[in-house]
């Protein structure tokens, strides 16, 4: 059995997958393709790496607004993370999160959690948020 975090969950929900850690921030717009769920941003640390069903651990967004119709998109095509782990509230992202539960009947949780257990995430850990904010981590 793994380790057991607790953040605060901005948007809550249930949800499972493999992590996809990055250690810099990224704007889902020009960031992300809603279609295919590809980092598209070519001089992100993740540039051609899979957000589509994984748990994206990234410190939080950046940019434009746009990132919550970017994700809002990607939700609606089924290319979005399973769910968000962020270090600070994002509004942009959880905006986007919201949208489509109100337009799609879907959502992704988007919880934030203090900096220790943040970057105690490893890539590839099994991550399996709780509405609560929990989050079970089971190494790979």
């Amino acid at each position: 059995m793994g380790k057991i975090l607790t953040g605060k969950p901005v948007v809550p929900g249930s949800a499972e997958g493999a992590a996809l850690v990055s250690s810099e921030p990224l704007s889902f717009w020009g960031g992300i393709s809603p279609l295919t769920g590809e980092v598209i941003d070519r001089r992100h640390g993740l540039s051609g790496a899979i957000v589509t069903g994984k748990v994206f651990v990234l410190p939080t967004g950046k940019g434009s607004s746009t990132s919550s119709a970017v994700l809002l998109e990607s939700i609606r095509t089924g290319a979005a993370p399973a769910a968000i782990i962020n270090l600070r509230v994002d509004p942009i992202l959880a905006l986007g999160s919201i949208v489509a539960d109100e337009l799609y009947g879907q959502t992704i949780p988007i919880v934030v959690l203090p900096e220790k257990d943040f970057f105690s995430i490893k890539q590839d850990d099994y991550l399996v948020i709780k509405p609560d904010g929990k989050i079970l981590v089971n190494a790979k």
